[in-house]
């Protein structure tokens, strides 16, 4: 392992020049281009507003329900795309891995990269959407440079993951979207947990906080919209879902190195 690690770390121009190509390949076939790397979401989160917040009211109880939307649509959509799009990293790549010898770890990592460039193109928006709807910028938005930073390790050992299960399984690419958007309708980014956990069993909340997938928009929502550093647990949380998805993701993909190109 150490040295398929080494080889990794030798490619790391390669991979980020691929991940860069790979991001402005996405969309050069639109009049838009790149930007509909934050038009997608954005569009979403307008959909989600109309049917969830005025429709069916999920706005009651959170001050602020378009920053609050938004931020959570934008930091999902990272993850749901580390999974969809990283279990096509492989199959999709056949050519090249029958082409050149290189670590395919390589394929999932750039995939990750991709995901995080427009994360980091979209948050131009999230800035601007938490000012215009009257949140000032405090020094609380510096938490969010750790928070991405781990969610992007977490999201990394999802690609690394599911590259492996979509490299055997070719109707994973067809299923995970079903699955991803039942992570998004549990994860409170549509909602406030506790609100909607008012009355219920506090197993429930306890649950649907301990949820990775609210973990990380926890941590920014508390940065950008709530103006606190977030309690030691839901870091602690973070920190443990990022470390152990990436070990258990890294070595998933590993064991089957020698399968990749075959299929």
């Amino acid at each position: 392992m150490a040295a398929y690690v080494r080889q990794l770390w030798g490619r790391r121009q390669f991979v980020w020049v691929y991940a860069v190509s790979r991001n402005a390949a996405s969309n050069s076939g639109n009049f838009l281009g790149e930007a509909w790397n934050v038009l997608t979401p954005l569009l979403n989160a307008g959909v989600y507003f109309l049917v969830f917040g005025l429709l069916l009211d999920t706005k009651r109880g959170v001050d602020n329900y378009i920053a609050f939307l938004v931020i959570g649509i934008f930091f999902f959509e990272f993850c749901a795309r580390a999974i969809n799009v990283g279990s096509n990293a492989i199959r999709s790549n056949l050519g090249l891995l029958r082409s050149l010898h290189f670590p395919r770890a390589v394929l999932p990592i750039a995939v990750t990269l991709t995901s995080l460039q427009q994360l980091l193109y979209s948050l131009v928006v999230v800035f601007a959407v938490v000012l215009l709807t009257g949140e000032p910028i405090t020094l609380y938005w510096l938490e969010l440079i750790p928070a991405v930073a781990l969610q992007t390790v977490f999201c990394l050992g999802l690609a690394l993951l599911f590259a492996r299960v979509g490299a055997h399984l070719p109707d994973a690419s067809q299923l995970l979207p079903f699955a991803t958007r039942v992570w998004l309708y549990t994860s409170g980014i549509l909602y406030s947990v506790d609100r909607f956990t008012e009355g219920r069993p506090e197993w429930l909340r306890i649950v649907l906080d301990v949820n990775p997938g609210a973990v990380y928009v926890n941590l920014a929502r508390r940065a950008l919209i709530d103006h606190n550093y977030g309690d030691l647990s839901t870091w602690l949380l973070a920190v443990g879902w990022s470390v152990g998805i990436f070990v258990i993701g890294f070595l998933v993909f590993w064991q089957g190195e020698e399968e990749y190109g075959r299929v």
